[in-house]
């Protein structure tokens, strides 16, 4: 008989405050000092919600009891640390429910089904816990191992890739278990992902351990249904589609049923194979999920016209240029409006109310992973982490207008760049790249630029919403950003031929166009001083001037 406490085990690795290394720790020690680190060290960025939301936040959120209102979230905040008391009923809590958090029970394992099996009694390999790993239809590019060779995992990795496939699992078929009488032949069709898979995560993260958990907390009350998985009957190999009773239920949400087989080796006790089925389906993301943007599309079909759906982190585009989706505090109405998470939303209620300073130096992580094929392999993983102004999280702010504008001005003066790549192009009489083919010279202004905006941004943080320190941060930023953007463009110009220069004429429904190197230039130029109307006065002002450095 194997066990692996998970209150007093090690298995978690919280970063010790102004120290580089990490030590693994158990979730009692975690908690109790939350103060004393500054984040939890992950093997995968997706690792962090999955831990967030399975573990700490609903240990903390029940034992502690949800804040009723704005007044007490800052009280708790203000502390800095759990107090005596509340370390007191953390010990109490854990302790109680300790048995629930074995990961190798016989009767109930932590997150798991006991006794999970198949019909036929087949077992996998672990690494079908892995997204990073080959199994089955999941081939990562370029990987190292086939489905064929072991993978085992201490007990602290097969707790972490435990919760996270039961947050970010791919869909299509899964083994049947054998009391599911859902199964068919042996197999469970019509599975979908994790329910942190149909989401674009984003999580608010503190100077501390302690400040990050009370970030992700939200104000209000639980329904009296709401408890965590390990509060609930065991699982068994059925399953079904539900809604969640509340937060508890969809942080904890058992989105497979598991088993992991433990065994003693050489090494130590080791995880080489698991059990995995089908678990609970999620009716529907409800719109209370605090971990999420939100779009709004028009629908006939929709009472309101519209239909509200998480917004999905888009591959290789960097957090801040989806900023208008992290600002937008209050909904925008329409097709395509967007609206902010519940958690920064509350953020900027709380600043409001002083319960955070204006410089409160929070940084924002946005995760995902591209699914591929059905959904049923892993693509990407997508992560960033922006310092956020949390006074740009109201629309009435100067800091609001600040960062809207400079992120547009990004993209402005990345579309200019383009419009001279196709303008010289065509002189040439070549067609202008394709939006959605190749790589278009756009990117490399937008990966210039991407350093200054973050730069740019811890910089407005510090401004405490002070139009004039923000005023001259904004003529900072736009002749900085036209320097990095007249580099790239310098770079297409300099691969200017005589073709360019003769230019070529293009008729197009009757009219004449005419496209040479000269036009091409000035083109650009028009839409420099467009996007950046302070660079352009200042030029007009003092021609000579050099280019300002931006503030630390």
């Amino acid at each position: 008989m194997f066990g692996f406490d998970l209150v007093d085990s090690p298995w978690l690795l919280p970063r010790p405050r102004g120290e580089t290394a990490a030590q693994p720790r158990s979730l009692r020690e975690t908690l109790l000092h939350a103060d004393q680190f500054d984040a939890l060290e992950v093997e995968v960025s997706t690792h962090t919600p999955a831990l967030l939301r399975q573990v700490l936040l609903p240990v903390v959120m029940h034992a502690l009891r949800q804040p009723v209102d704005r007044k007490e979230w800052a009280r708790r905040f203000a502390n800095g640390r759990f107090t005596e008391s509340e370390q007191e009923t953390l010990n109490a809590y854990l302790d109680e429910h300790r048995p629930r958090f074995d990961l190798f029970s016989t009767e109930a394992p932590f997150a798991q089904a006991a006794g999970l099996h198949t019909a036929k009694d087949e077992t996998k390999g672990s690494a079908l816990l892995v997204a990073s790993q080959a199994s089955g239809n999941n081939v990562p590019l370029f990987s190292t191992r086939t489905e064929g060779d072991p993978l085992p995992l201490t007990p602290a990795e097969a707790a972490h890739w435990l919760l996270h496939t039961h947050c970010w699992d791919t869909a299509g078929i899964k083994s049947g278990a054998a009391d599911d009488t859902m199964a068919k032949a042996g197999k469970t069709t019509g599975n979908v992902t994790g329910p942190l898979g149909a989401l674009g995560v984003i999580v608010p993260m503190g100077r501390t351990l302690f400040e990050t958990l009370m970030l992700n907390i939200p104000i209000g009350r639980q329904p009296a249904d709401d408890l965590p998985q390990w509060q609930r009957s065991p699982t068994t190999g059925q399953w079904s589609p539900r809604r969640a009773t509340g937060l508890l239920d969809l942080w904890t949400w058992q989105a497979r049923r598991i088993r992991l087989i433990p065994e003693e080796t050489e090494h130590g006790l080791r995880v080489s194979r698991v059990v995995l089925c089908a678990g609970d389906r999620l009716q529907a993301v409800p719109e209370w999920e605090p971990h999420t943007a939100w779009t709004f599309a028009k629908e006939a079909k929709s009472p309101t016209g519209t239909v509200r759906r998480p917004r999905r982190h888009v591959p290789g585009k960097a957090a801040w240029r989806g900023m208008e989706a992290l600002l937008a505090a209050e909904r925008q109405d329409g097709d395509g409006g967007v609206e902010t998470s519940v958690l920064l939303s509350q953020l900027a209620d709380l600043q409001a109310d002083d319960a955070l300073p204006f410089d409160y130096p929070l940084q924002v992580q946005t995760i995902g992973i591209v699914y591929g094929t059905q959904s049923a392999v892993v693509e990407d993983v997508l992560f960033d982490s922006i310092p956020l102004p949390i006074t740009g999280l109201r629309a009435e702010s100067d800091t609001y207008t600040t960062l809207v504008g400079v992120t547009e001005q990004a993209e402005d003066l990345a579309q200019a760049v383009n419009g001279l790549s196709a303008d010289l192009r065509r002189a040439r009489g070549a067609d202008p790249i394709p939006w959605n083919k190749g790589q278009r010279p756009g990117e490399f202004v937008l990966h210039a630029l991407d350093p200054l905006v973050r730069r740019f941004l811890v910089g407005v943080r510090a401004s405490a919403d002070d139009p004039d320190l923000l005023e001259r941060g904004r003529t900072a930023w736009e002749k900085l950003a036209y320097r990095h953007t007249q580099d790239v463009a310098d770079k297409l110009l300099a691969t200017a031929t005589g073709s360019e220069f003769a230019g070529r004429v293009v008729k197009k429904d009757k009219t004449e166009y005419v496209y040479r190197l000269a036009s091409a230039e000035e083109n650009f130029r028009q839409r420099l001083r467009a996007a950046l109307p302070r660079w352009a006065q200042s030029v007009r002002d003092d021609p000579d001037a050099a280019p300002e450095e931006l503030p630390a």
